[in-house]
């Protein structure tokens, strides 16, 4: 299928590991001009060398900016870096930032603090420049991969899911206000995905269960009906469909991809 994002450009923020890497993957092979926003220089020019690696003749499509998205104004940086590059974002997909997983009797004030700076608020602040901009060109897509945790509390994610669900109705409130405008707004909230950041969750169950990692390992692979975690690209590939134009008639959609290891209707 062409999904119809040929010279598109598309910011990814945390586009430098995980899905977040996975999703410039996607994007680049269907023909799109990428930037991508991370706090790591490092990372980041790691990620233009295995892009451009994958990519023969990619280099001039792939823009790459360190930034801390906890800071509204680096956001804001950012996004001028992007533009000047690539010009207008057509597609903003949100990959950045994670709420360190905690066992409930090692939570603190700070931690629920740091939790929304980690995960919301590194949405937002792009979020809010880059949607203001879609709806006064009348056009444009934003996709944000939140996670499961927003909608069944965990009792090692508590501050962290938190975040996720008020990220889930930022989404669904911006679909709506920015529909008349033309801008679309969708959420994918992946389940346990194989990325380095998967490892810190199963470090903190194994506390709270008194079990090995390996154990806790074990225990998440079987709670999923398809037997096995999600792999980023497979994430990736509902995110650039969503971004697309192929689903124009899609917005204000939570899309869970945890192998229906919470089924539900709601």
């Amino acid at each position: 299928m062409d999904l119809q994002l040929t010279q598109q450009h598309i910011l990814i923020t945390g586009g430098s590991k995980g899905i977040g890497l996975a999703c410039a993957q996607g994007f680049l092979r269907e023909g799109a001009r990428v930037s991508l926003v991370a706090r790591s220089q490092a990372n980041l020019d790691v990620a233009v060398q295995q892009l451009s690696g994958e990519f023969a003749g990619a280099e001039g499509r792939i823009g790459v900016f360190a930034a801390d998205l906890q800071i509204a104004e680096q956001a804001g940086q950012a996004l001028t870096r992007a533009e000047q590059l690539h010009g207008d974002v057509d597609v903003l997909v949100n990959c950045a930032g994670a709420a360190r997983r905690t066992p409930p009797d090692e939570l603190n004030a700070q931690a629920w603090h740091d939790a929304m700076n980690a995960k919301f608020f590194t949405y937002v602040h792009m979020m809010d420049l880059v949607i203001k901009k879609m709806g006064l060109r009348g056009s444009g897509s934003i996709v944000n991969v939140i996670g499961a945790g927003g909608k069944v509390a965990s009792p090692i994610h508590l501050p962290g899911g938190a975040a996720n669900a008020a990220l889930m109705l930022v989404s669904s409130g911006l679909a709506a206000a920015y529909g008349p405008r033309g801008v679309r707004v969708n959420a994918v909230n992946p389940g346990a995905t194989v990325t380095d950041r998967l490892q810190s969750g199963l470090q903190a169950t194994a506390r709270l269960e008194q079990i090995t990692v390996q154990e806790a390992l074990e225990r998440a692979t079987r709670n999923v009906p398809l037997g096995r975690l999600a792999q980023p690209q497979e994430i990736a590939n509902a995110v650039l469909f969503l971004a697309s134009p192929c689903a124009s008639y899609v917005t204000g959609a939570i899309l869970t991809m945890d192998g229906a290891a919470t089924p539900m209707v709601v």
